[in-house]
């Protein structure tokens, strides 16, 4: 009975694990466009530089 158990934790915790890291690459993946974005869509700032959207 401990070892079916034993299975059975470790194939949730793995099937928790590779849910995570899916939610984790589509976050990624959304902040990456984010920050693309942020360079494109820039405004400008004074003296016709382009201002950085992000303060550091």
């Amino acid at each position: 009975m401990i070892p079916l158990l034993i299975v059975l934790l470790l194939a949730l915790i793995l099937f928790g694990a590779g849910f995570a890291l899916q939610a984790l690459w589509w976050i990624a993946v959304v902040v990456l466009v984010v920050w693309a974005l942020g360079f494109v869509l820039r405004s400008a700032g004074s003296g016709g530089r382009r201002a950085r959207w992000y303060r550091w």
